[in-house]
């Protein structure tokens, strides 16, 4: 038996708690939530700084926007033992919104026991090698702990920093300015005009809602 921490409880984490657990090996999961779920967790907070471009700005995790749908089939989002199948009381769609999935992370914690092993509320702050060993100090409210492990998965996702694509002269633009990751609803840029730089899919998503509201929009 080894004993394992596991940081964060979206896909990644959920999976490597639950394929570990059953190996018989001893898993703490760390979540810095009070829920598991990870990017798929929906809010309509976004970074203070629109850019998150300014290193001291107050972060958020999730890059979900309030209208977003998956961009895969649902045969292919859920796993051998535990398919993403529709449900009399869930989005019946083949490419189901992000509250579907949502739900199908939280059964599927709860149906393989993993919300035992997690510890909500409490962020990793640092990871340090000792020996053969694995010092990870973490933060839960007012408190900093200290603790061995033989073994670190790190799952802590890789959306909560934007990538910024480099563009001469966009210094110059004195309008106002914001990356995808911070977008959550299109109401507020009616009646402007926008240009969207993109990047792989996304940036065609956020134009065909922008005009679905007649919002004059380019990419």
């Amino acid at each position: 038996m080894v004993k394992v921490a596991v940081i964060g409880a979206g896909v990644s984490g959920l999976v490597a708690a639950k394929e570990l657990q059953q190996e018989g090996h001893n898993v703490v999961v760390f979540e810095k939530n009070n829920r598991v779920g990870g990017t798929w967790i929906y809010t309509p907070k976004s970074d203070s700084d629109p850019l998150s471009i300014d290193p001291t700005r107050e972060t958020v995790h999730s890059s979900v926007y309030h209208s977003l749908r998956t961009n895969l089939p649902r045969q292919i989002m859920g796993f051998l033992d535990y398919p993403l199948s529709k449900r009399e009381s869930g989005d019946p769609r083949t490419f189901p919104g992000h509250e579907e999935v949502l739900r199908f992370l939280e059964e599927f914690a709860g149906e393989f026991g993993i919300h035992e092993l997690i510890r909500f509320e409490t962020e990793v702050v640092k990871v340090e090698r000792e020996g053969n060993e694995w010092v990870v100090e973490s933060r839960g409210g007012d408190s900093v702990s200290r603790e061995v492990f033989e073994a670190v998965v790190v799952c802590s996702g890789h959306f909560v920093e934007p990538r910024h694509a480099v563009i001469p002269g966009i210094e110059n633009f004195r309008g106002f300015q914001m990356h995808s990751h911070n977008y959550r609803l299109p109401h507020s840029f009616k009646d402007q005009v926008h240009q969207i730089f993109q990047i792989l899919k996304l940036g065609f998503n956020l134009f065909n809602k922008l005009k679905l509201l007649d919002i004059n929009a380019s990419r």
